[in-house]
């Protein structure tokens, strides 16, 4: 039996490091896969730079194309209810409910069809789908077509989150949020021009607009058939089930952990993000009486800078100071600039604040990194589905919302004069945030 005793003359084996007494946040590490490595993580398909550029050109047209009709629909409409504006105001929100409804719900179907069947064939269906309903639009005779083609573009374009899931399955961890900053970015893009481009095409024909656009899609849609390969093996596929489908099965993947606390931040800073979507152009007007090229300048100014923010800035600061600190700036300059709209008595003021505004282009991507490093590659469309769900809500709360917020702190009646009260509202929701995203996404003590 050998000696039990220590041998002086003998090295001491190493002493292990003492445990560290902080674990490492879950959110922030990556997730335990059972299956191997190499059946869940595939290799990159050939191309994979004209697949990236579609799926980019892909989010830009879409953008683009929502943008171009933004400036007519409204004209189309009271033209088909014979230039009764208040009857056009109220179809016009029902028009937007709509839209939104159908981003609530059919997200996470085609998300969970991209898990089942792959990305390609949804991406590619959806631009054509959206194309041919762009030119139903476009000839619509009355108004019940315009609305007919109003839902069925709400489906159709409910493929970015798909186009989301591409990207994730192509990116390495460590730089999906460089990944989903380019998006992000192209969303940027299509802000800017398309509601320029369908301003110039509306005074020609206010149909023309949504010609253009469907003719966008439809031929995106053929150059995708050439460039675009699937990106998800066989392997990485799961069965479709409605239970994951519908907005809320979706929606439960969320629940879990840290990523329900992540999920509550990306809804909270998207509810505040309507707060420009409905009462910007109204408030400038109200306050500063800026004429329609000014509100246009300004919003072009946003466009630009959150495709600044997200297609150059976004990769050097996660690489600098890592996803959380990509939320948590983000969400404070986003607070910054809310406040500064609100507070700002003349015109000078909220342009300086559009710069902090935009630093929300940091948390947007980080936070889907995030969440996107703790989904298995085979949930990948059904995560980006839940995400777009999310935008759904907000699309469905927002508008009513700080619609409301603005009429009770404007006029005779109401309860405190205070026309900046819904951007204070959008700064608190992200100061909120910001204290939810602080708490997810720290490393716990043992």
């Amino acid at each position: 039996m050998a000696d039990s005793t220590t041998n002086p003359s003998q090295q001491a084996p190493p002493v292990p490091n003492p445990p560290s007494n902080r674990s490492p946040n879950p959110l922030l590490t990556e997730p335990e896969l059972i299956a191997p490595d190499s059946a869940l993580m595939p290799r990159p398909p050939a191309g994979r730079r004209a697949a990236a550029t579609f799926i980019f050109l892909t989010v830009t047209l879409d953008m683009l194309a929502l943008g171009m009709i933004a400036p007519v629909l409204p004209r189309l409409i009271e033209g088909f209810l014979h230039g009764d504006t208040s009857s056009a105001a109220k179809m016009l929100g029902l028009f937007g409910t709509v839209f939104a409804a159908m981003q609530f719900f059919f997200s996470p179907i085609l998300g969970s069809l991209s898990d089942r069947f792959g990305r390609r064939p949804v991406v590619l269906l959806s631009n054509f789908g959206l194309g041919l309903d762009y030119l139903l639009m476009a000839w619509s005779p009355a108004l019940n077509w315009l609305f007919l083609g109003r839902v069925i573009s709400g489906l159709t374009a409910s493929s970015v989150p798909t186009a989301m899931a591409y990207m994730a399955d192509v990116t390495p961890r460590e730089r999906r949020a460089a990944a989903f900053g380019m998006l992000n970015a192209a969303f940027g893009i299509g802000f800017v021009l398309g509601p320029a481009i369908g301003g110039l095409l509306g005074n020609i024909n206010p149909r023309l607009p949504f010609w253009v656009a469907g003719g966008l899609s439809l031929v995106n849609g053929c150059y995708g058939l050439f460039v675009l390969p699937e990106s998800l093996s066989l392997l990485n596929r799961c069965p479709f089930s409605w239970r994951r489908a519908n907005p809320v099965g979706s929606l439960s993947m969320l629940k879990h952990g840290p990523m329900l606390a992540i999920a509550a931040v990306l809804l909270i800073g998207y509810i505040a993000q309507q707060s420009l979507m409905n009462v910007y152009v109204i408030y400038a007007d109200y306050r500063y009486h800026w004429t329609n090229r000014t509100v246009g300048f300004s919003l072009a100014t946003i466009g630009i800078c959150t495709a600044i923010y997200g297609g150059l800035l976004i990769k050097p600061v996660v690489a600098k100071i890592g996803e959380r600190g990509a939320i948590t700036i983000g969400l404070i300059g986003g607070a910054i600039g809310y406040s500064m709209f609100g507070f700002s008595k003349t015109g000078l003021l909220f342009w300086l604040g559009i710069p902090f505004l935009n630093m929300m282009s940091f948390t947007w991507p980080a936070t889907q990194s995030l969440l996107s490093r703790k989904t298995s590659p085979s949930e990948q469309g059904q995560l980006q589905g839940a995400i777009n769900s999310l935008r759904g809500i907000a699309g469905l709360l927002g508008p009513s919302l700080f619609t409301y917020i603005f009429s009770k702190s404007i006029g005779v009646g109401a309860i405190l004069h205070l026309p900046g009260a819904p951007f204070y509202a959008a700064a608190t929701m992200l100061l909120i945030a910001l204290m939810i995203a602080q708490r997810a996404t720290r490393a716990p003590a043992v």
